[in-house]
């Protein structure tokens, strides 16, 4: 079966959208920490005031940095983000062939972030816990539910051939 374009997936658009802004946020964000930068106030690096605005106010975790952090964040600072490229072109060809390592990734993220990160922000110690849980959600929830929904995507063989 041949692959719908893309106009009749909005779905597959809705993805290339996210995942284009998660490009950005792995940038902006995981390299800072994946690469152990401290984030400070007076760092002469716009990524690390970026990263220090934010963690200061709502993401203590992010500003202890323990080093397991750094794992998960270099993963998706330098293994995710050129895998979203990647994504971003198979959705907008239609290329079937990278359901299993959507499948993949999907796994690895939701597991990564929801029960390590999201564990330690809720339940976490006095200065680790974030002290505003709905900016967390609001700003980190999408990096699990985009992923859970590429992974409903993805579900049966050939996803390109339906709408969703």
């Amino acid at each position: 079966m041949k692959s719908l374009p893309l106009r009749q997936r909005p779905i597959d658009i809705f993805f290339i959208c996210i995942f284009s802004v998660f490009i950005v946020t792995c940038i902006i964000s995981d390299s800072v920490e994946g690469l152990g930068l401290d984030q400070v106030a007076d760092s002469t690096n716009l990524l690390v005031q970026w990263n220090f605005t934010y963690s200061s106010n709502f993401d203590p975790l992010y500003q202890a940095h323990p080093l397991w952090l750094r794992f998960i964040s270099g993963t998706s600072a330098f293994i995710y983000l050129p895998f979203y490229v990647i994504l971003i072109i198979s959705l907008a060809k239609g290329w079937n062939r990278i359901q299993l390592f959507a499948v993949i990734y999907a796994t690895m993220i939701i597991s990564l972030t929801a029960i390590p990160i999201f564990g330690v922000e809720f339940f976490g110690g006095p200065g680790e816990r974030t002290p505003n849980p709905l900016v967390f959600v609001l700003y980190n929830g999408p990096y699990v539910l985009v992923p859970l929904l590429l992974l409903i995507r993805m579900r049966k063989e050939k996803p390109f051939t339906r709408k969703f």
